[in-house]
């Protein structure tokens, strides 16, 4: 503040020194647009206004996962005793580990990876997050391709996968049911002849034939038409030239949001991050009022659920992973879309908001979804859980079926994808965020003026990368990377994250800090986050991992295995996410000065130019150039024996 009022007073008092300064400022706004006038930080820029931010963090949070994954994990699990687990894990693991990352990114107005200025030893953790990011990106986007290609040929009536058309094959049948392959005896003198037949009575096939389960022609359609499926992931193929088109689209869409970072995707996120509550609540409205829809809630969340489940460990971890998945803990995106923040904002209610609200539209979800699937089971006269399918057999076969059931069906399926559309589009602009806020970052100056390319060009690559995604095996490649790279990386890097903060970095002064943001807090308030992020997340984490690697098993698409090359790529895109944690950690200690337990405690204390962006926010704790916190941090009464101390200068 003692800044910019010498500032105004020279000015006052036409020092010719000051007006040039000011006027200089003044210009940078102008040429920069990336900053509004109203930005307290014109380097960096701020969102443009406090609806803008929670409508990103609300669409990052709430994507894909809470459409198709939920849903199923709930009723797998026991369905409205699903919830007890759920919710507890909100609230010991998920809430508290938001809460860190988004104060974290608004306190220093920095992306994943220059927090760690906080701590140098663990800057590996926030590359691991970005590369993460920067993988689960290539195969998002071909979801969103997915979407798109599907919204576009929901445009016919009938629907094209409404009935076993032109390009169906002799398997496919609107009646679900199971046929024989019934070969004529060899000792007959006619030829030899394959014939098929429905089940005899007793549902078996007649000895020495194979039972051959029929599709549906939604299941054909999404492996014949859309994908173009080959049978492996050792059979690549050729591009599948409509999913390519569809690809490119997504990505220019994604380029146009952000072309103008926060100021252009935060008016984007207006429409996108809204739209799909009006999707869900028509399609919930509409699947009430069909039949057999009671039965769909019931085994969703209603009368079937079951208690006894609560007993099953596997139900709690699926609980805890959906929570850490669903609400992009790790990512890095939760830290880099915070960094815009205004520094006094309220972090804390934000991430209360965000969390509540995704969790909420993932119950939401699930109404609407199993309400219609209840109507498909009806239909066919099924069970709903044979009709029920995780990840994108809900997504683009059962769902697309279900929707072909019904009057005007076009307009469902039209309505249904757009609005998978608009969830993929709200995650993916914060994950091009993280790739984008990290690189200005590292090189403010060389992207001051020019912030576009840095949004443009990741884009253009990604897209490159994205291809083999788009071949005759991509479904396959994006199993693969969303299987590995979405899974035991993100458990690590929160870990770590944890453990770097709270007990290297110091709990007490992380609450400190967080305390100059939003004000002092009671001891009592903090006496429940600080329970979390010391012990409870920690634990949970731990036990997530451990278990997730005994129970681990190979990946695969269906009854598709996995060759062991491709088993064995999958591991090394984890370490290659994980391999920076140790090698920035030995390269910061190598370059730091001093004998060995010097340079340990160098790169386990913060940086000279660590703390608040801007100068007015240091206050007495980062004052004289963010030095007299470090030199005399004894005498701020934090307490904290988790502090190393080090009062070496940093290189």
């Amino acid at each position: 503040m003692r800044k910019y009022l010498c500032s105004l007073t020279d000015v006052i008092f036409q020092n010719p020194a000051a007006t040039d300064t000011v006027k200089d400022d003044h210009e940078k706004q102008q040429q920069n647009s990336h900053v509004g006038s109203n930005d307290e930080n014109i380097d960096r820029g701020n969102w443009t206004n406090k609806r803008e931010y929670m409508l990103s963090m609300i669409g990052y949070a709430v994507g894909l996962g809470n459409v198709w994954r939920f849903p199923y994990l709930a009723y797998k699990n026991g369905g409205g005793a699903f919830l007890i687990p759920y919710f507890i894990m909100l609230i010991v693991a998920g809430i508290p580990l938001f809460f860190l990352e988004s104060s974290f990114g608004q306190f220093c107005s920095q992306g994943p990876v220059n927090v760690w200025r906080a701590l140098p030893i663990f800057q590996g953790v926030g590359v691991t997050m970005v590369l993460v990011s920067t993988l689960v990106a290539i195969y998002y986007n071909v979801i969103i391709a997915y979407s798109l290609y599907y919204m576009f040929a929901s445009f016919q009536s009938p629907l094209p996968w409404s009935d076993c058309f032109y390009w169906s094959n002799s398997n496919c049948s609107l009646t679900p049911r199971e046929v024989c392959n019934v070969t004529r005896d060899s000792n007959w003198s006619v030829p030899v002849i394959t014939a098929n037949m429905t089940l005899w009575e007793n549902g078996t096939c007649p000895e020495g034939n194979i039972s051959i389960s029929v599709q549906s022609p939604s299941e054909q359609y999404w492996d014949l038409v859309a994908l173009q499926r080959s049978s492996s992931l050792d059979e690549t193929g050729p591009v599948v030239w409509h999913l390519a088109l569809c690809l490119l689209l997504g990505w220019l869409l994604i380029a146009a949001a952000l072309y103008k970072g926060i100021k252009s995707s935060g008016k984007v996120v207006y429409f996108t991050s809204t739209f799909p509550y009006v999707v869900l609540l028509i399609l919930l409205i509409r699947g009430v009022t069909l039949e057999g829809a009671r039965d769909g809630i019931e085994f969703y969340i209603g009368s079937q659920s079951n208690l006894a489940k609560l007993c099953e460990a596997e139900v709690w971890r699926d609980a805890a992973i959906q929570i850490f998945y669903s609400l992009s803990i790790a990512w890095g995106g939760v830290t880099a879309l915070s960094s815009y923040n205004k520094f006094h904002n309220n972090v804390f209610k934000d991430a209360l908001i965000v969390c509540l609200t995704n969790c909420g539209t993932s119950v939401f979800a699930g109404f609407a979804i199993f309400s219609i699937l209840g109507h498909m089971a009806h239909v066919y006269g099924k069970p709903v859980s044979e009709v029920a399918q995780a990840g994108f057999g809900l997504a683009f076969i059962a769902y697309p079926d279900a929707l072909s059931k019904l009057p005007i069906s076009p307009l469902w399926s039209i309505l249904f994808f757009f609005m998978l559309l608009t969830l993929g589009l709200d995650s993916q602009f914060a994950g091009i965020e993280v790739i984008s806020t990290c690189l200005q970052d590292a090189f403010p100056e060389t992207f001051k003026l020019k912030k576009s390319i840095v949004y443009v060009a990741p884009c253009a690559i990604l897209f490159l990368l994205g291809l083999p995604c788009v071949t005759q095996a991509g479904i396959y490649w994006v199993t693969l990377i969303d299987q590995f790279c979405a899974g035991f990386v993100l458990l690590i890097a929160a870990l770590l994250e944890l453990i770097g903060v709270f007990y290297i970095y110091g709990g007490n002064r992380f609450i400190k800090d967080i305390e100059t943001m939003i004000g002092t807090r009671s001891s009592l308030f903090w006496l429940w986050w600080r329970a979390c992020w010391f012990f409870i997340s920690p634990a949970i984490i731990i036990v997530i991992l451990v278990w997730s690697l005994l129970t681990f098993s190979p990946p695969s698409y269906g009854t598709v295995q996995y060759p062991a090359w491709g088993v064995a790529l999958g591991w090394c895109m984890i370490a290659f996410c994980l391999i920076w944690i140790p090698l920035i950690a030995v390269w910061k200690i190598r370059t730091s000065q001093g004998n060995p337990w010097q340079r340990l405690c160098a790169v386990c204390s913060p940086v000279e130019s660590w703390g608040p962006y801007l100068e007015v926010h240091h206050g007495e704790r980062y004052a004289d150039g963010r030095r007299y916190y470090r030199k005399n941090s004894v005498h701020l009464q934090d307490n904290n024996v988790y502090i190393i101390p080090n009062n070496l200068t940093r290189l």
